[in-house]
Parts: C-alpha cells; sequence; structure tokens
C-alpha cells in the first residue's frame, strides 16, 4: 500500500490511536521536533576569503541568488581547458560565501544547522558572530548548535564561507588524486529544532544517536533480534523523568515489536539507553531480490508527554566471508558483480540533487549490478538510502586516494571523517563494508582499527595495488585489491577485486573462481581528472575517462550484455551498428541459442558459446563472424529453456532526418524546488527513426516553463550540445512553480522535437513529506489446554475444563471475554494439556481443545469495544514425541484425548468477518513440526461495540474440532 492510500485510509480510523499532528499522518509522533530544509533562496559571491561578508551591514543586494545543491561555478566537459595537476593547484581552489535570513520561533527549543557535507572548511556566522568552524573534510556531514546564537521570534542573518582552497591537514589534500575535488556548498543543508531532552545526532560521539545492530538474523528458523542504543540528552537545567519507547515497524505500518524503559537523567547528561528484542512472526529479510525494510521509531517522552523523535530503516541480514564459499549473504553465496561510482555530473560537479543519486543506482540495478563502491570518499545519504530500497550492497571509504601525509593532524582528520562516515551511514542494512586503508597502498592499522570500534560488525577492506606493492589483507577482513592485469596471490585467501575491468572476459575471470568473491568494474560512469595519460585527456571537446556510461548516464553498448548475465528476464541485444563495416556482430542474450538474420534470411544459429576465455559465466556473447553486410535489417532471435523467443532488430542507418527527443522520468518525479535535475537526450534518427550513431549534428535546447538549460548560456559548451552515440544530452533544472514544461530540441537541417514533464510541488517540511503512518495495535495472545499446559513467550493461558463452557478475560481489553460454547446439548469438550510437539510455538498447538458437536463450537467475544480486528486461530490435532526422560509420561499412558476422531478442514464462519462470511481452514496433525506450519486461520471482523461477537468453528462431518491457541488485535479497514 502506497503512502497516500495509506494516509487516506487512516483519516477514518479510531481504534485506539492517538491522531498526532493536525498535518501529520495517523499514529506518527508529534513532537517538538521539526527539520526544515534550507535549500533555497541563498545569496551567493564568489571569492574574497578574507572579506568581512559576515558583517550584518554588507549589502548583497548585487549578488547572485542560488539554490542547494551548488558548486562554485559550473565547469565545462573540458575542465574550462586548464592544464592543471592532479594535486588540483587552481582548479576550484576559491571560496563561497552563502548569506540567507531565517526566523527561529520564541521557545526554549534546541536549534541546530545540520549540513549534509559541504566543500571543505566551512565557517559560519549568526548576524554576524562567529559559531564555528567545520574543518574535518568535505565529505562528511556536520552540525553547528546556533541555540544561543540566534534570536528567537525574529529574523536572523547566517553567512556561511565554504573554503575548498588547498589544505595540507585535510584528506584527500594535499594530493595526489585521479578525480576532481569539486566545491560549494553542494549537499543538503537543515534547520533542526528539538526539545531540550532530545536525541542527539550520530556523529557527536561513538556513543551518540542511535546504533542498531542485530546480533541474530537465522534466515532458516525466519528469526531476528535487534539491538537498539538511543542516546538521550538532557540540557534542561534540572533532572528529568524520561522514558523511550522504540517500535520496529513493518511495510504495512504496523507495529511488530515494541520496547519501553525509562531512566532519569540529569542535567547535561546523554543518556544512552540500551533495547533488544526479537522477531518471530512474518520475518522478513533484506536481500538483494527482496529489500525489505522495517522502520525503528524512537520517542523519547518526559514525564508522559512526548517531547523528541526519530526513525531509521533497516534491513534484517547477515553476512559474512567465508573462506571456502565467497561472499554469503543470508547464508547464501552470491557473487559481487557492480562497478565503482564517482558523485560528480557534468557541469554542476559534486552538486547533485538527491533524485539524481537515487537514478544513479536505478541504472545500477537495471543492469543487474549489485554492489557498489563509493569511490573514493564518503558519499550523499540519498544514495546510500536508495541502496537499502533497491537491493545494492555498499563498500564505502574514507576521502583518500594514494598520499599518505606524515602530518598528525591530517591523520586526525582522515580518522575522524572516517568515523563520521561509519556513524551516519551504520544504520544502513546496504552497507556491508568499509575501506580500512589508504586507496592504493593497502591496509592502513589505525583506520581499520577505528573502523571496529566504531563497528565491529561490518567488513574492512585492504584497498591495495600493484602499484605500490601486493599485499595480503593484513589486519583487515577482506584481501581487497585492484586488479587490472597479472597480479601476485597466494591464494592463501580470497581475493576481492574493488576496482578492475568491465565486460564478459573480466567477470568470468571472477565467477570461474570460487576464491575470488566479486569484481567492482572501473567504473560506472566517466569522470573529471587532471590524470595527464588517459586517453582524452587533451580532448578539445570532452576529457572525461573511463565509464562504462558517459558522465551523462547515457551507456556504452558494451554495458548491456550485463543485462543478458546478470538479470533473469529474457533478453537480446545486438551490441554492433550495421553498416558497411560490420563484418563481426556480438549479441548478448540470456537465451541458450541465437539465430542471425539479414533482411529475413537466416544467417547463422548459436548455441551458449564455448570460448575458454568466458568460462565461468552463465550467459557469454555469441558472436557472429564473417557475415557478408547487406544493407536492411539485421534480427537476432534468441531461444530459452522455457521454449520461449525473443527478438530484436537492427536497421542501416540512412541520412540523418529528424531528432527524438525523450526526458528520463523513469522511477522519479521532478520536484519544483529550484534545484532539482532531470536529463534529457535528443537523438538523432533517419527517416525510419534508426539512431544515426556516427552524427556529429549540434543541438540546441530550449525550454517553455519554469525550468532552465544547465549551463545555457554560460560559456562552457553546454547548449548547443554535440552527440555521442547519436545523442545529445541536456541537464533541465526546475523552477519553483510546478507544472508543464516542455523542451525543445533543434538543428539545422533536422526536424525539431519537443517533450514535456510536468514537476511537482515541493514541500521543504522533511518530516511531514517523509512521515508514514503507525499501527500501534493492542494485541493478545492465548494459549488454550489443560491446567497442565506448558506456556511460554507472552502468550496467556486460558486454562479450560471438560463439560463446561468456559470464558476467559482479556488482558489487552479490558472487560473483555472470551467464551467457547457448545451449540447443543450433547456436544463435549475435551481440553488437553501438553503433548511436546516439536516446532516453533509447540508449547502453543501441542495443547488445546477438541469440540465435537454437529454444530460445531462458537467462540463469543463479548464487550469488544466498536472497531475492526484481526483474529488468528491455530488448528493442530498433537501428537506426542515423549520418551523415557518425559516427565509427563505417566499421563500419557492414560491420555486418549489425542485420539479423537477430527476434522481435516474446519468451515470458520460469522456475519461479522469483512469479506467472505465463511472460509475453510486445513488441520494438521504431527508431533514433529520443525519445518511444517500448524494449520491457521486469520479474519478480520467487526464489533460495533454492542452485540457480542460470535464465530463459529465446524467440520462437514461430526467428528472433533481442534483450536489450540489464538491471537486478537485491533487492526485496519
Amino acid at each position: 500500500m502506497n503512502r497516500f492510500k495509506c494516509v487516506a485510509l487512516l483519516l477514518i480510523l479510531g481504534i485506539g490511536y492517538q491522531t498526532y499532528g493536525q498535518n501529520l499522518p495517523f499514529g506518527f509522533p508529534d513532537t517538538e521536533r521539526t527539520k526544515i530544509s534550507l535549500n533555497q533562496g541563498w545569496k551567493f559571491h564568489l571569492g574574497g576569503p578574507n572579506e568581512n561578508n559576515y558583517e550584518i551591514d554588507v549589502d548583497d543586494s548585487d549578488w547572485e541568488t542560488v539554490n542547494i545543491p551548488h558548486t562554485l561555478a559550473l565547469t565545462s566537459l573540458t575542465l574550462d581547458d586548464l592544464n592543471d595537476e592532479k594535486t588540483q593547484l587552481v582548479f576550484h581552489r576559491n571560496v563561497g560565501w552563502y548569506r540567507k535570513n531565517i526566523r527561529v520561533d520564541d521557545s526554549n527549543k534546541k536549534v541546530f544547522l545540520e549540513f549534509e557535507g559541504a566543500h571543505q572548511v566551512t565557517d559560519l556566522w549568526i548576524n554576524g558572530i562567529h559559531v564555528g568552524q567545520h574543518a574535518v573534510g568535505g565529505y562528511t556531514p556536520f552540525h553547528f548548535d546556533v541555540s544561543d546564537a540566534i534570536k528567537r521570534g525574529q529574523e536572523n542573518q547566517v553567512t556561511i564561507l565554504v573554503d575548498n582552497r588547498r589544505n595540507e591537514t585535510i584528506p584527500p589534500d594535499p594530493g595526489p588524486f585521479d578525480y576532481v575535488k569539486f566545491s560549494g556548498l553542494y549537499r543538503d543543508l537543515y534547520l533542526v529544532e528539538t526539545a531540550p531532552v532530545h536525541v542527539t545526532f550520530n556523529w557527536e560521539s561513538l556513543s551518540s544517536g542511535v546504533n542498531i545492530t542485530t546480533p541474530t538474523i537465522d534466515p532458516i528458523n525466519k528469526n531476528a533480534t535487534i539491538d537498539i542504543k538511543t542516546s538521550v540528552k538532557n540540557e534542561e537545567n534540572k533532572k528529568i523523568n524520561s522514558e523511550l519507547v522504540t517500535r520496529v515497524i513493518d511495510k504495512e505500518g504496523i507495529v511488530v515489536l515494541k520496547l519501553v524503559d525509562e531512566s532519569p537523567i540529569l542535567p547535561g547528561q546523554e543518556y544512552q539507553f540500551n533495547q533488544i528484542g526479537s522477531l518471530e512472526d512474518d520475518v522478513e529479510f533484506w536481500n538483494i531480490e527482496n529489500p525489505y525494510l522495517y522502520r525503528v521509531n524512537s520517542v523519547v517522552k518526559v514525564d508522559g508527554k512526548e517531547v523528541d523523535f526519530v526513525e531509521n530503516k533497516i534491513g534484517l541480514r547477515k553476512f559474512e566471508l567465508d573462506s571456502k564459499r565467497g561472499f554469503m549473504l543470508n547464508d547464501k553465496p552470491i557473487e559481487l558483480i557492480g562497478a565503482n561510482r564517482h558523485q560528480q555530473y557534468p557541469y554542476i560537479g559534486d552538486a547533485v540533487p538527491n533524485s539524481l543519486h537515487y537514478k544513479d543506482m536505478l541504472q545500477f540495478k537495471e543492469y543487474g549490478f549489485n554492489i557498489m563502491r563509493t569511490a573514493h570518499y564518503p558519499q550523499d545519504d540519498a544514495l546510500i538510502q536508495a541502496c537499502d530500497e533497491l537491493g545494492i550492497l555498499v563498500y564505502e571509504e574514507a576521502p583518500t586516494w594514494i598520499s599518505m601525509s606524515q602530518d598528525e593532524l591530517w591523520w586526525n582528520n582522515l580518522d575522524q571523517a572516517a568515523r563520521t562516515m561509519i556513524r551516519n551511514h551504520r544504520n544502513h542494512p546496504s552497507i556491508v563494508m568499509w575501506g580500512a586503508g589508504v586507496n592504493h597502498r593497502g591496509y592502513v592499522p589505525r583506520v581499520h582499527n577505528a573502523t571496529k570500534q566504531e563497528d565491529p560488525i561490518r567488513l574492512t577492506a585492504s584497498q591495495g595495488s600493484r602499484w605500490t606493492g601486493w599485499q595480503s589483507s593484513g589486519l583487515t577482513d577482506i584481501n581487497a585489491n585492484m586488479l587490472y592485469g597479472p597480479f601476485i596471490w597466494d591464494r592463501s585467501e580470497p581475493m576481492f577485486a574493488m576496482e578492475g575491468r568491465s565486460g564478459p572476459k573480466a567477470v568470468a575471470e571472477h565467477k570461474r573462481d570460487s576464491l575470488m568473491v566479486g569484481l567492482i568494474s572501473w567504473t560506472a560512469h566517466a569522470y573529471y581528472t587532471f590524470h595527464p595519460a588517459h586517453s582524452k585527456a587533451n580532448d578539445k571537446r570532452d576529457r572525461t575517462r573511463s565509464g562504462m556510461m558517459t558522465i551523462f548516464r547515457y551507456p556504452r553498448p558494451s554495458l548491456e550484455w550485463y543485462k543478458a548475465e546478470m538479470n533473469k528476464k529474457p533478453f537480446v541485444r545486438i551490441k554492433e551498428d550495421w553498416n558497411e563495416d560490420t563484418n563481426e556482430v556480438t549479441v548478448f542474450s540470456n537465451g541458450n541459442e541465437v539465430e542471425l538474420s539479414i533482411n529475413g534470411k537466416l544467417v547463422d544459429r548459436k548455441k551458449t558459446g564455448k570460448d575458454t576465455i568466458y568460462d565461468g559465466l552463465d550467459h557469454p556473447p555469441f558472436h557472429f563472424k564473417n557475415l557478408a553486410y547487406s544493407p536492411g535489417k539485421l534480427t537476432a532471435k534468441a531461444y530459452f529453456e522455457n521454449g520461449g523467443s525473443r527478438e530484436t532488430s537492427i536497421q542501416t542507418a540512412e541520412k540523418p532526418k529528424t531528432i527524438l527527443l525523450t526526458i528520463d522520468s523513469k522511477g522519479r518525479q521532478f520536484t519544483a524546488d529550484g534545484s532539482d535535475i532531470i536529463l534529457a537526450y535528443a537523438t538523432v534518427v533517419d527517416k525510419h527513426g534508426t539512431p544515426v550513431k556516427d552524427a556529429e549534428n549540434l543541438i540546441s535546447f530550449s525550454i517553455n516553463g519554469d525550468a532552465t538549460i544547465v549551463g545555457d548560456g554560460s560559456d562552457i559548451n553546454a547548449n548547443p550540445m554535440f552527440t555521442e552515440y547519436g545523442v545529445a544530452p541536456a541537464l533541465i533544472r526546475a523552477g519553483t512553480t510546478p507544472g508543464n514544461i516542455t523542451v525543445f530540441a533543434k538543428s539545422k537541417g533536422l526536424k525539431s522535437a519537443k517533450a514535456t514533464i510536468t514537476s511537482v510541488a515541493h514541500s521543504n517540511n522533511e518530516i511531514q513529506k517523509n512521515a508514514l503512518p503507525i499501527y500501534d495495535f493492542k494485541r493478545e495472545r492465548v494459549d488454550l489446554g489443560a491446567s497442565d499446559q506448558l506456556l511460554q513467550f507472552g502468550w496467556n493461558a486460558w486454562n479450560g475444563s471438560d463439560e463446561k463452557d468456559n470464558s476467559y478475560g482479556l488482558k489487552s481489553f479490558k472487560g473483555a471475554t472470551l467464551k467457547l460454547i457448545r451449540e447443543s446439548s450433547d456436544g463435549v469438550h475435551r481440553w488437553l494439556g501438553e503433548m511436546n510437539v516439536i516446532g516453533k510455538y509447540g508449547y502453543a498447538y501441542g495443547d488445546g481443545i477438541i469440540s465435537i458437536d454437529k454444530e460445531g463450537v462458537d467462540l463469543v467475544l463479548e464487550n469488544l469495544p466498536q472497531g475492526t480486528y484481526k483474529l488468528t486461530t491455530w488448528h493442530h490435532a498433537p501428537r506426542s514425541n515423549s520418551d523415557s526422560m518425559d516427565p509427563n509420561k505417566e499421563k500419557l499412558k492414560s491420555l486418549t484425548i489425542h485420539e479423537l476422531p477430527y476434522e481435516k478442514r474446519i468451515i470458520v464462519s460469522s456475519e461479522a468477518f469483512e469479506g467472505d462470511k465463511q472460509v475453510e481452514v486445513e488441520v494438521t496433525e504431527g508431533k514433529e513440526m520443525q519445518w511444517e506450519l500448524p494449520g491457521k486461520g486469520v479474519f478480520t471482523f467487526v464489533s460495533d461495540g454492542k452485540e457480542p461477537t460470535v464465530i463459529n468453528f465446524n467440520g462437514k462431518g461430526n467428528k472433533g474440532v481442534w483450536l489450540n491457541a489464538l491471537e486478537l488485535s485491533e487492526w485496519k479497514n
């Protein structure tokens, strides 16, 4: 159920809940915490590091108005034609001033400015008064406490200076590094207000914030244990009595685990609550196919009043590196195949909106990648969240490249950057390993030790390469190396290619060797670099390097093979173009056979290739050689194991005729927040619609609506734009007014094109727009049986007596009762005690009541409050597995109740049921139910709050009806 349906649904519910807040979904905590995006409407001034632009009376009327994410300057694809070096002496080595007025209500709340990241030293002034400086680095989050600096109930002037000049003490400076460290206030910025008693930020200390671990994940028995540590700080001037209520919530919004603890907290004290609980029922595990996420909602109460809350998403998964079976996820081996990812985009550098971080990972998923490495620095929260949601594993590392400074402050900053990275992202299920070295140089004991102190659970990787001498994993858990050619390896431990080549030959080498646990190819996208020796270092049009896709995220032809190898969906694609220079064709498919036809005439048919360079692959490429070219249509038809087939065709391209324009809106919205960006692609095609890959047209873009072309009017060659693979890309930046936006593309000699997208309204209230409902239902579990039944684990006993109409007073629903009533005077009840059935909840369905009555037995629920309820019932015919050690064996010698004939299927009926008024439930039998589930019925019914609810259990014959246990819960419509 999506969020909007949930919200609409919840408006009509009223079972056991309080509605929190006028504009928040039902059940979501409305506390003093607010989180407001400050991304819009900043005044910006470039340069002037020694200017006093923090002073209140500085005239900023001629400053540029910008939105965050923001880079100090747009960048051409040729790096502005600079001949800088890998230490980046000049490029973007500047400062930027940002000013904005904010208003804070008159209250005693704590006030913070939270930065997700800024390049790279950040100073903050409030009303001309310096609040502080963050000088750890540009890739990790930080915050300033401005509670004492702001004037409450008034406008406050916020001034920020971001300084991206070279700094010998801040990694990855002083360099060199094979990427560009861009500039600006390039990640999201928030105004956060909390009560004086509040949950701290994760990165404040080793024990701050919320730290969630899962000490037990058991995919076999389907259970999990969740350990939650939550730090609450009391910034009142008195001791307070606090309570922490933590709810684990499933995808439907239902609370599946509730933990409550109380503690006094002294003035100024940060107290850590430690809570632990387990899930046994309907547990969903997170994996790459089903990335199921639970929410952990933590609410702080003071004297019974809710004052603060935070919410995290978690996935229940286990992973390990096995020396024989490789990387294991939930006890199953998987081959780690993916790509490295730089966060930069064309023109805007690192100033990437959240939507594009998500789109990058959506593309990863499209090609079947299951792992991503954040080369070579911590990346945006939105990227990690996308990996959580899509099921992509993450290897994240602190900001370094190849240099190792001897400056102690440099090492302190690297240490702190690594710790902050871990604290910030430690609750994300997608992250399974941390880089614990310096890139190329191999493992670093200090980084490994800091990582293990912060996170003892995840794996650490060594980050070595042959250019600095081969190393083993050393202290780290994974021998992670750059594998681009011959390498030295004694096979004493598994090898993991944190970097390497891409394509079928490279992947095959890793998949055929059980000790090579995976390959993260270099690199997903072309990227900016001042590396002097790469093939495009002196290109006059585009100096970006490498990439399985262009820097505009347009896939290169060879990338399509991954869809055949990594995905299960039937697939076939021809790699090459069909022209007079083509005499060999490569077909990518996950079929068993492929036939190739030219203009409808069969040329060849091949089975899966047997070339030894592809040993290890499931679906190697099909190579068709020595083809006689004939202009027209080339068709590849693939045949699959299930008997199905699929075909694809390419056509000989003729002269360029027209433009096809598409906007890449798949899987996303376009938000009118002034900073969101979406990509448009203009493809040059012939009169048949065939892309003309060698077209050299310049495409000019224009906009009708509230949006702009990034780089339009700037001297960075963004508009008009050249074509690559016959495609000219453009970045479209949203304005602030939602509505229809039409993009036009034209070029001399070609028919123009247009495409339209509708932008949606933006909300800067982060809590409201991300709020999801919480159903914290009352529930009660009742175990039926004779007085000698064995009761365990949160169940309540209903001890019944033979031949009586027995009743039970519910504990969670005060005043309500359950009754079992015989329908006729000749009916009988027999209550059975413990029978020692093996299995989950065997103590519950190893005893119970068997009722023999031609009219069945009625379960009557009296005095239930008005509302909707869910009833779960268990139906099992127990058979004992007792042996000579069983203390109940004497009872079992004379026990005959379990031998009574019983109905194999039960008909459960009630006029109160929603939907079908009559449901059949299968009854199970046995003494060993370790791997089988007992018979179970689940029913939703409505109580009017007045009349008793009657539910009848009967069979088609006149045999006994088993009822062992039941659970009653409030429910939703």
